[in-house]
C-alpha cells in the first residue's frame, strides 16, 4: 500500500527546510552540486526532481532535461552538450536523464552503435573523475520500479488527458524491451559504479516514499550544510498600507467559488 499524501507531506516538511539550508550553504561556499536522476520510463524522475527543487530559488537550482541531439550535436564529442549545462559556483543542477541515455535508451532502441556504447562506458568514469576532481559534488540515482508498476503508470498516462503528453512512442516501444533495458542497466552499473561517482539505487515502487528516501540520502551525503539565513531588516512602514489603484482599468472579477 502506498504512502498516504498527508503522511508524505508531513515527512517532507523538515527535509524541505534542510534542502533550503543546503542551497544557502552552496551559495555561501560556492559549492557546485550535480544530481543525476535515471530510471525506467514512469519511474518517478519528474516527481522526485519537483520535490527537491520546489522551495529552492529557480535562479540557483535548475533542471536540465535535454531533447534528442541536433545534427550539429550528433557530430560533437558525446559529453560535449552536457558540459554546457554544468553548474557554476553556488549552483545546483538536477539532470532529468543525463549522459547515461547512451547506455540506456540509445543502446536498447538502436540509436547508437555498439562501438559508441563501449566507448561511453569506458569514458564515463574518466569524465566523472574530471568533474569530481575539480570539486563538483556529483550524485547519481537510479529510480527502480517493477514492471507491473510501470505498466500501471503507463496505463494511467494513457487514460489521463493531463498526463497523456508524458506518453511517447518510445515509451510504448520500450514496453516490449523490459529485459533488454535490465541487461543494459546492469552493464552500465557495473562499468560506471566507481568510488568517486557511485550509483545509489532507490526503490520507487512507492513514489512518495522513494522521494523521501532519495532526499534523505542526498542530504546525508552533502557536507554539513547548516547555514543560518541572512538577517533582513524589515522596519514598520510608519503609516497605514494603501490599496492598489489601477486608473481607469478594473481588475478582473474573482473566479466564482461554490
Amino acid at each position: 500500500m502506498g504512502m498516504k499524501r498527508e503522511a508524505y507531506e508531513e515527512a517532507l516538511k523538515p527535509l524541505t527546510l534542510e534542502l533550503v539550508s543546503m542551497a544557502r550553504w552552496a551559495k555561501a561556499t560556492g559549492a557546485r552540486i550535480v544530481v543525476l536522476f535515471e530510471g525506467r520510463d514512469t519511474a518517478g524522475k519528474g516527481g522526485a526532481i519537483g520535490a527537491v527543487r520546489e522551495s529552492l530559488n529557480p535562479r540557483q537550482c535548475r533542471t536540465v532535461a535535454l531533447s534528442k541531439p541536433t545534427e550539429a550535436e550528433m557530430g560533437q564529442w558525446y559529453f560535449q552538450r552536457y558540459i554546457a549545462h554544468l553548474p557554476t559556483a553556488g549552483e545546483i543542477v538536477l539532470f532529468d536523464r543525463s549522459w547515461y541515455n547512451r547506455a540506456g535508451v540509445e543502446k536498447v532502441m538502436g540509436y547508437c552503435s555498439p562501438e559508441q556504447v563501449t566507448a561511453f562506458l569506458e569514458q564515463a568514469p574518466a569524465f566523472e573523475k574530471l568533474l569530481t576532481d575539480d570539486g563538483i559534488l556529483l550524485f547519481k540515482y537510479w529510480l527502480a520500479a517493477d514492471q507491473d508498476e510501470q505498466e500501471e503508470r503507463l496505463r494511467e498516462r494513457l487514460d489521463d488527458p493531463l498526463k497523456r503528453w508524458k506518453l511517447s512512442p518510445i515509451d510504448l516501444a520500450a514496453r516490449a524491451k523490459y529485459d533488454d533495458y535490465t541487461k543494459a542497466r546492469e552493464a552500465m552499473l557495473k562499468a560506471t559504479h566507481t568510488a568517486h561517482a557511485p550509483w545509489t539505487i532507490v526503490d520507487f515502487n512507492d513514489q512518495r516514499r522513494g522521494r523521501l528516501t532519495l532526499i534523505r540520502d542526498l542530504l546525508s551525503r552533502v557536507p554539513d550544510t547548516h547555514e543560518e539565513p541572512e538577517a533582513i531588516d524589515f522596519p514598520d512602514l510608519g503609516r497605514e498600507p494603501v490599496k492598489e489603484t489601477y486608473g481607469v482599468l478594473k481588475p478582473i472579477a474573482d473566479y466564482p467559488v461554490d
